[in-house]
Formats: structure tokens, sequence, C-alpha cells
């Protein structure tokens, strides 16, 4: 089962993250707004019981205190799990999610930290119940995975029929298989499935075509048939075993973009960044090679699925430095405590410029798998 793949930790959290992601960090809640924002709390049945003030997001702190929303969001949650499950690259559909959350807030009148109306309750608390059922309805679909797809390849995926076929049987097969690994080597596995997508669109010339129109890019239709075809077959003549198919590359062919997102895909797995962060896209900028050693500059994207502080372990390890969330820049070494305890928004971008050094081996080019540290500059943008 994909709970146990993650552990005991797992699933269950990443989803309960998820549908809480803009409740963290910690504010003071309706009370420090006034006594308008009291009479909010006070028609919230649940609200001192479950400490809902310490929520400073008002419709996370609604759906806190409110009973008929709280099963709601139960609902939804129950939904999102199963289709996490379903997901061999799980990673999109967290973003995706948090993306929703964003945009429920924003149709239900909600804009950003503002407290919610007394004269406007009812009509808050009747439009985040309705898009929240709906939500849940729509996710249970199975053929909302194809159309909830926000790349290029998604998206021609998702229009041809016969594509969107081959993929949910190669997806329900790779999770197969990755289901009878232990935690640790199925991180590994979905961190490189999600690396063998961005391969696939590097290779189909799709990467940032997100906005192109389809018939535009019919070209690519066949290469993306051959990647299911080639993955297919290589899981059928795995015969079930994981091992043939997942982990069996240590290194890289060249030391070029594909090197480079290999290594920084080895490094989330090894530090289960993939709890915080998703890696978008990668790319080479520079190279100098010998023939033993080369050093490759690549600019990795990211986008942030879950909070965590601007200076933390998981900010050095899994992007390579400190930030100052104030100048979306790096801060190697959290001069600043106040500005290190800031914590990034949920499905913010960060762009980090790193050179990688690999030594050339019997079976390809390697990488040093620690950190990705020392970074050479960085931005955080978007999604604030």
């Amino acid at each position: 089962m994909v709970t146990t793949m993650l552990g005991t930790i797992g699933m269950r959290l990443i989803v309960l993250t998820v549908l809480a992601l803009l409740a963290w960090p910690a504010a003071s809640g309706f009370a420090q707004s006034g006594t308008s924002d009291r009479s909010v709390a006070d028609r919230l049945p649940l609200f001192a019981r479950n400490n809902c003030q310490q929520i400073r997001d008002p419709g996370n702190q609604l759906f806190c205190g409110d009973a008929e929303l709280s099963a709601a969001a139960e609902k939804l949650n129950t939904a999102i799990e199963a289709r996490l499950a379903r997901l061999p690259d799980r990673l999109p559909g967290i973003e995706e999610n948090a993306i929703w959350i964003r945009q429920r807030n924003l149709g239900c009148g909600i804009v950003g930290q503002t407290a919610i109306r007394t004269e406007d309750f009812d009509r808050v608390k009747a439009c985040l119940l309705k898009v929240t059922e709906d939500r849940a309805t729509i996710v249970r679909d199975p053929d909302f995975d194809c159309l909830a797809a926000n790349t290029a390849a998604g998206a021609l995926i998702c229009a041809d029929p016969s594509l969107a076929l081959t993929e949910t049987e190669l997806n329900s097969e790779v999770l197969g298989l990755i289901g009878r690994l232990d935690p640790t080597a199925a991180r590994f596995a979905f961190a490189e499935y999600g690396r063998w997508t961005r391969e696939r669109d590097r290779k189909c010339n799709l990467v940032g075509k997100e906005n192109v129109p389809l018939a535009e890019l019919e070209a690519a239709e066949d290469c993306l048939a051959d990647y299911l075809k080639r993955k297919t077959d290589e899981i059928a003549a795995a015969k079930g075993d994981p091992k043939k198919v997942f982990g069996r590359q240590v290194a890289a062919r060249e030391p070029d973009t594909d090197a480079v997102d290999f290594c920084a895909a080895r490094i989330h797995a090894a530090n289960s960044c993939g709890n915080f962060l998703r890696i978008n896209r990668v790319y080479a900028l520079d190279s100098q090679v010998t023939d033993q050693e080369a050093q490759v500059t690549g600019e990795i994207e990211m986008v942030v699925l879950a909070p965590f502080t601007a200076c933390s372990k998981v900010a050095t390890t899994c992007t390579g430095t400190c930030w100052d969330l104030s100048t979306g820049r790096p801060q190697p070494g959290a001069a600043n405590k106040e500005r290190s305890a800031a914590a990034f928004n949920v499905t913010r971008r960060l762009r980090i410029q790193r050179t990688f050094a690999f030594v050339k081996a019997a079976d390809g080019w390697r990488c040093r798998e620690d950190e990705l540290a020392p970074v050479s500059s960085g931005t955080a943008g978007g999604g604030s």
C-alpha cells in the first residue's frame, strides 16, 4: 500500500498538511482584530475546543470551528488520499491542491488574512461548504487526474484517449512495483519517476509550453507515445521485480541537463525533500568537461508544497541556502534571526543555481550526492 511506502508519517501527514497549508504559522486569529471578529468566532461551536485561534487563515478557521465544514473537509481529505495513492508522481497533485485552496478562498470572498465580517459569515460558510463538497466529488473521479494536468505533456496526454489510457495503466504498474519496496527505496523510486517525467518533457520539447495551443504541439504526440511504450515495456520485462526498473542507474551518460536532474533528484530523495518541495524544471547553463572530471552549473526550479522555515535544515539541505524572504534572495548563514524564522508560503517558486561536480566512472558520470549547497545564486518568487 502507498501509506506503507511513505512510512509511519507518510501520506496522511502530507494530505493533512495540504488541507491546512495556509493555517501555518500560527497567529493570534480572529481576536486580534476586534469585537466584530469575536462575534464570528462565537458562531463557531468548535472554535475554543479546537484551539482555532492558532490558525491565521480565515477560511481554515471556519473549517476548524464548524462541524459541518469539518465533516466536508474530512470527506475531501479522504478523496485526496485516494487520489494521491493512485498517482506515482504525487507531488504535482499536492501542488494542484494547494493552488485550489488559494482559489477557494478568493472565490468565496476571503482575501489574504483579512478577517471575515460577521454579516458575511453565512454567505462565506455556504460557499466554502459547496465548493468543498463539489471538490470531493470531482477528486474521487479518476478522470480528474487527467483533467488536472498542468503541463503541456499532461494536456496532450489527456486530449488523446489512447495516450491517457496507456498512462493510467503505466501509473498503476509503477505503483504496484513501488509498493513492493521498503520506504527508503520507495522514496528514491518516486523521485526517479518524477525525473523520468521531466526528462520526457525535455526530449519531447514540451518544457515551458503550458500556454501553447494543443494544435501547435501535435508533433510531440509520437514522442510521448514512444516514451509511454518504452516505460511500459521496461516494466513488463521486469516481471514484477521493482529493482529491475528502479535504482539501476547511479550515473549519468553525459554531464548535461539530464545529469544535473539526476543528481538533484537523488539529493531530494535522500533528504526527504519531497514532503516540502517538488522539482519543477532543471537546466544546465554551463559546463567544463575534461576526460575524467566535469563541472556543470545547473538551474533548478522548485515549488513549495508545504511550509518550511526560510532558514532551516529543509532550506539548507533541499535548496542549498537560507533565504531572506523580504528580498527573495539567498541569505547564507542566517545573519538575521528574525528574518530566518519566516516561512515560505505554499506554491512559492524557488530558483537556484549551483555548480555540480562530476567524476567519470566506468558506468558514466557520477555527482556528489550530499546536499544542494553551496548555491551560486537564487530567487524566490510567485505564490506569495
